[in-house]
């Protein structure tokens, strides 16, 4: 699926869904990391992750679609269209959108290393490591040591 397959999609589901034109552009943005989709209020342009497709298909596709036009269509009549709003968590509903995008796998970070205290044996996950010299247990103020250290790994 290219660009213009994809607004062709998003036209379709605003029409279907919406009962309202999708009058602009919507576009796969490698940037987008931490998110499935993007609405743009200055020129009212759809961006889209292209990892949501690729790792989810068109189901979970259409839902963040559905998410991105009620931002999209209650933006351009003047409606509440920010996550908070009632309005946007009505009409979300209504149509059946993603309220959240999955996260992708890459995303999911594993603890690198543990640490467990000397004194009461509390265990502790970090992503980095720590000075030992300068941090002690938070619960018994005791001594820490370093059990493991895994490399970056990913789900």
């Amino acid at each position: 699926m290219d660009n213009t397959d994809l607004t062709k999609l998003v036209q379709e589901v605003s029409l279907t869904s919406f009962k309202r034109p999708f009058k602009h552009v919507a576009v796969f943005n490698p940037r987008l990391r931490t998110t499935g989709g993007r609405y743009d209020l200055r020129d009212h342009h759809i961006d889209i992750n292209p990892k949501m497709y690729q790792h989810y298909g068109k189901q979970v596709l259409i839902g963040i679609i559905k998410h991105e036009l009620c931002h999209y269509h209650l933006h351009l009549t003047g409606s509440g269209y920010q996550h908070r709003d009632a309005a946007f968590k009505k009409l979300l509903l209504q149509v059946g959108g993603s309220r959240y995008a999955p996260a992708l796998p890459q995303q999911v970070v594993k603890k690198k290393y543990q640490y467990v205290c000397r004194k009461c044996g509390h265990h502790y996950q970090r992503q980095r490591r720590i000075n030992l010299k300068k941090y002690v247990c938070g619960h018994c103020h005791g001594h820490l040591q370093l059990i493991t250290e895994r490399g970056e790994s990913y789900a």
